[in-house]
């Protein structure tokens, strides 16, 4: 187990800005928001009315007709960026044994979609004409298991479900299942789709979403002194590991190596964080322990950033307390700034983000920071506005989910 390494070979997303990788880096780096008015249902008796939309996405550039509609769109998302990944890494599954493949992959709700549309259906022509595929597409799980039929893949096949952290635990797992001589390839990553009536309600009930109904292209605006909520939006990402010789014995590119993985609980409260960052903290800690890194070395660290007061405030005490005078000096941005947050695809998307930023050396800018709010110290460096370059070696990304579920992922250049 301790000769294994475990490397990054292929990405794929879907996503508020792109439904590409290059064209959502590149979405990032300038700056752009994939945040607008809500199209795809009514919003005039919500107080918020915007969101994320991966809009043009269709499945059928990836399916068949027949096969996507037995999809929910969470479903469908992670098979599009599935797709795009294996691609992108070239692996030829013909040429695998597929026993010693694993899909595990994550979303915080599932196929919430599916479950408005047949209660509909059930209040307004009764139980019989509830459709035989509600179960199938609702279920968290079908995501993984969609992924895998589509390959003929037979190894561990997973689901993860820790809310916004759900995609980052996702790949955690997977990064030790092949760490540990499970597997050789892991496809890995999240997936959500909760922007429908009963999501948009359910959170806005919490008073957990931005207003900036007026202004939707800067309603995300993370460590900023004016945010006022984060933005709902929907997504998938989905990222290949696989054992580092045996990906380096096919000639596969390689992004990024996945070094460290920590997983802790806040054991506080369902929906806020500990107040002085503590669990997030540890996570952190743990990564790094297992990366056997010094805080010092890293380069850039990807925040969770939501745009909610209680997190932004708690993560930024939970990075100077485990890198010390080294947070003043050390990049910090939020991808959520761009494309809103995407729950339990959050991690993913933004893991892709982070092994961009190690292939190009380029980091991108946490948008629509005006001011620094004083409680996320107004002394750290969130990367205001605009992308910089930077010689970037090691990167740390956070994921802090509801339930007090906390993940840190590092990984370094190769």
């Amino acid at each position: 187990m301790t000769n294994r390494r475990v490397v990054i070979t292929g990405l794929g997303c879907v996503s508020p800005l792109a439904e590409s990788v290059e064209t959502f880096f590149e979405g990032l780096c300038q700056a752009r928001s994939g945040i607008s008015t809500i199209e795809s249902f009514d919003t005039s008796q919500y107080p918020v009315k915007i969101g994320g939309e991966a809009k043009g996405f269709n499945i059928q550039k990836y399916a068949g007709v027949r096969e996507g509609k037995r999809m929910d769109r969470f479903t469908q998302m992670a098979l599009a960026s599935a797709i795009q990944a294996v691609s992108d890494s070239g692996l030829d599954f013909e040429k695998e044994d597929k026993h010693r493949i694993s899909v595990i992959v994550g979303t915080g709700i599932g196929g919430i979609k599916e479950i408005e549309d047949q209660h509909i259906r059930l209040l307004n022509k009764g139980p019989r004409k509830v459709s035989p595929f509600c179960v199938p597409k609702l279920m968290g799980n079908a995501a993984s298991g969609c992924i895998s039929i589509q390959y003929g893949l037979k190894g561990p096949n997973l689901c993860i479900v820790t809310a916004c952290a759900s995609a980052s635990h996702a790949v955690g797992e997977a990064f030790w299942n092949v760490l540990s001589g499970r597997s050789d390839v892991s496809i890995t990553g999240g997936s959500e789709a909760a922007l429908t009536p009963i999501g948009l309600a359910s959170f806005c009930a919490l008073r957990s979403l931005s207003t900036r109904n007026d202004d939707p292209t800067r309603a995300s605006r993370p460590f900023d002194k004016d945010r006022s909520g984060f933005v709902l939006s929907e997504g998938a990402g989905v990222i290949i590991l696989e054992e580092y010789e045996h990906a380096k014995k096919r000639g596969a590119p390689i992004y990024a190596e996945l070094l460290g993985y920590g997983a802790t609980g806040d054991a506080h409260h369902i929906t806020a964080p500990l107040e002085d960052g503590s669990g997030a903290a540890d996570a952190m800690r743990l990564s790094l322990q297992q990366a056997k890194l010094d805080p010092t070395q890293i380069d850039y660290l990807n925040a969770h950033g939501t745009s909610t007061e209680l997190n932004d405030a708690a993560e930024s005490l939970a990075i100077k307390s485990v890198f010390g005078d080294h947070a003043y000096s050390l990049a910090v941005s939020s991808t959520k700034s761009s494309v809103g947050h995407t729950l339990g695809a959050s991690g993913a998307l933004e893991l892709v983000a982070c092994c961009k930023t190690i292939e190009t050396g380029v980091i991108h800018p946490t948008a629509n920071l005006d001011e620094v709010a004083p409680d996320c110290d107004p002394k750290m460096d969130y990367v205001p506005k605009e992308a910089r370059t930077a010689d970037v070696r090691y990167v740390l990304s956070n994921s802090l989910g509801f339930g007090g579920h906390n993940c840190s992922l590092v990984i370094g250049k190769v």
